[in-house]
């Protein structure tokens, strides 16, 4: 059923209040939000050092919020972010770190991550530009250049099933910390999603390559493929994760086996494994078959009695973190990739994966988070995260029905899952935004 007009209006009016409320995380010097604020005496709270994830993540709402209600303060507050975002001086990292000054604006380490502290700041990135009809070209371009660093410095392949994984690398020591977490499980939709919204001119590697570490190697492809490529790929891995387990359902983090170094002589597993010099291999060789990290794998379930150190092996990891959180991350990437690509594997994993929840999460008075998944019947925590009704569940519904409520065309998800339809600024807008400052366009 639609909601009213009344009823819309009153919703609209709520949020503009909600806004209002939180207004003051936002006044520090360079416009990026603090961590909290006491909606009833004004008082901010946090530290002068901001996650990336927390400052970089309400540029959707404020925008479209701007765009309901005509108020200048909700598109500045989105505006402000999105210049910081774009004059912090990120050359030596390669892509936005994962903590920043928030009075400078400049990174604060030089910390990388795709999981916790930094996922949904990156996703904001293309769905800002998405979100306001492809007019903001700074966040396009900043997204791209995230994408094809991470490409280049944060992808890696494992030694026996060659299982393409994101993973992190901590301050300045360069090396990769090998974790490959569920939270980074939605970098597969969102490649998909880039793949099947941006134009062709959005992959071309200038002018930012030059900015990206191990740019060279990117000429050597068509980069709209290693876009595809790397979707596919880690969506595999995501859905092994889960596969692999005896609930059918994945840990919140597991730890990778490192390849050798291919450009060293000596076995050097902290450096090596890197994807694109893999990559680099193959191509040299004459491209034949299938890029590495890509084709399906077969599930590898422990049998009763199995040593841990001998199932590492087979599988290429160990389990760092076994609990299932009820997260959506797999789950949201299943049913982007399977609305972009037609390929209708990502609905039948998808629909394993429910029937996992139902016999190992369901309980008399809701769903439950699993304490580990490497035991079925698993242990329960007394807990249910909000995000699986908001997110896990919808992205579940979405992926089984044959209609298309929410065309991809038209909607943009947040971070929660919430759809905001895609607008275009009017130029009266424009006039009274400033948005032409704030897009170079």
């Amino acid at each position: 059923m639609r909601p009213s007009l009344r009823q819309s209006f009153v919703t609209l009016e709520k949020a503009d209040e909600l806004a209002t409320k939180l207004a003051p995380v936002f006044n520090t010097p360079t416009g990026l939000p603090v961590f909290g604020v006491n909606t009833v005496s004004g008082k901010v709270s946090g530290s002068n050092i901001g996650m990336l994830a927390e400052i970089a993540s309400c540029q959707l709402e404020y925008a479209y919020l701007a765009h309901l209600t005509g108020k200048i303060e909700h598109y500045d507050r989105a505006g402000k972010i999105m210049d910081a975002l774009g004059k912090a001086q990120i050359d030596s990292i390669g892509m936005l770190p994962t903590r920043f000054n928030l009075t400078t604006g400049q990174p604060s380490d030089e910390s990388t991550s795709v999981g916790g502290a930094a996922d949904s700041a990156h996703e904001y990135l293309l769905k800002y530009h998405l979100l306001t009809g492809k007019t903001d070209k700074s966040s396009l371009d900043l997204y791209m250049r995230t994408v094809n660093h991470i490409l280049t410095n944060l992808m890696f392949i494992s030694p026996n099933r060659e299982l393409l994984y994101v993973t992190s690398i901590q301050g300045t020591s360069k090396f990769p910390s090998q974790t490959f977490e569920h939270l980074s499980c939605f970098l597969p939709g969102l490649l998909a999603l880039g793949l099947h919204s941006l134009p062709e001119s959005a992959f071309m590697t200038s002018p930012y390559s030059s900015l990206i570490k191990n740019h060279k190697l990117l000429h050597n492809y068509n980069l709209r493929d290693l876009h595809v490529w790397a979707a596919e790929g880690l969506g595999e891995s995501c859905w092994l994760m889960y596969a692999d387990q005896p609930t059918g359902l994945g840990p919140d983090e597991v730890y990778m086996t490192a390849m050798p170094d291919t450009r060293s002589h000596a076995k050097d597993f902290h450096h090596g494994g890197l994807w694109i010099d893999y990559l680099e291999r193959w191509r040299k060789r004459g491209g034949r078959r299938l890029p590495p990290g890509l084709g399906e794998k077969l599930p590898i379930v422990p049998k009763d009695g199995e040593p841990v150190q001998g199932l590492k092996l087979k599988r290429d990891y160990m389990i760092r973190r076994p609990d299932y959180l009820l997260r959506p991350e797999t789950i949201e990437s299943m049913y982007i990739l399977w609305k972009t690509t037609g390929n209708p594997k990502w609905r039948e994993r998808g629909w394993k994966v429910f029937q996992a929840i139902e016999r190992e999460a369901k309980t008399p008075s809701g769903y439950a988070s699993l304490r580990s998944v490497e035991h079925s019947p698993a242990h329960l925590k007394d807990e249910m995260p909000s995000y699986f009704l908001a997110e896990t569940l919808k992205y579940l519904y979405l992926l089984f029905l044959d209609k298309d409520p929410v065309r991809l065309e038209d909607w943009v998800f947040n971070t929660e899952a919430h759809p905001f339809p895609i607008f275009s600024w009017s130029s009266m807008e424009k006039l009274k935004f400033r948005i032409a400052s704030h897009n170079d366009v």
